[in-house]
């Protein structure tokens, strides 16, 4: 078990509980049925992969350095994908400039992407 990992999934799935509220009672007023979708998907992303961390910090098959490597490449990969989906969809109530997160998207699902293959590959190559 790593502690670790453990923390910050309980922070993602909580943060993403907590959001998921947000965007469905404070945001429906100031965001339009569009915005809240894409919120939605950054929160959905956000517990997936909160539970994802659950998994992988309880799954003894894997090393240490194998866990670690999957732990920050989902922790940089959701930052950059459902925290650039939040700041995205709410820009219009935020007035932050967001054009430069476009790209920054699509980063945060490679390292996510990263991290299930990660994981496949270290299963794949244990030796049982």
């Amino acid at each position: 078990m790593d502690k670790r990992i453990l923390l910050v999934a309980a922070f993602l799935g909580i943060t993403a509980i907590i959001l998921g509220a947000f965007g469905a009672h404070a945001l429906k007023k100031l965001l339009s049925m569009e915005q809240l979708a894409t919120f939605e998907v950054g929160v959905r992303y956000q517990m997936y992969h909160a539970l994802f961390l659950l998994f992988i910090g309880t799954f003894t098959f894997l090393g240490e350095k194998e866990r670690s490597i999957i732990f920050y490449l989902t922790i940089v990969g959701v930052l950059f994908f459902s925290g650039s989906i939040y700041l995205l969809a709410t820009n219009t109530v935020t007035n932050l400039k967001t054009k430069f997160l476009g790209p920054i998207t699509p980063i945060g699902g490679l390292f996510l992407v990263s991290a299930w293959g990660y994981l496949f590959y270290a299963v794949l190559s244990k030796k049982q």
